[in-house]
């Protein structure tokens, strides 16, 4: 597999969050990380796959999506370093989720 990144940048939540459901059903694709910006008024979505996949996806949701993007990439082969770019904003996406779980689990029961 040629792994490839899919970037769409959108404003909105609810734009990013149908954007993604787009590129999720269109093609084999899955989430990689995500960044909101402005509080939330500009959404990045990075998933990725194999190059073909990610494009399809990628053009896709920039066509049918609610919003029109503010800009859409594919990156097939990343450089390494764009890899450690995207894994750190994975790794800080997930500590929040993971955070935000464990605050749950800590609540008492009403």
């Amino acid at each position: 597999m040629n792994k490839a990144y899919g970037f769409i940048e959108i404003t909105g939540v609810v734009a990013a969050m149908d954007a993604l459901d787009i590129m999720c059903k269109t093609a084999d694709v899955e989430l990689a990380s995500w960044e909101r910006k402005l509080g939330g008024r500009l959404v990045t979505l990075i998933v990725q796959g194999d190059v073909s996949a990610v494009t399809e996806a990628v053009e896709t949701a920039a066509a049918k999506a609610i919003k029109k993007p503010a800009s859409y990439a594919v990156i097939a082969r990343p450089h390494e370093e764009i890899v450690k770019l995207v894994e750190l904003s994975a790794s800080r996406w997930k500590k929040k989720s993971a955070g935000q779980t464990e605050e749950a689990a800590e609540q008492p029961e009403k």
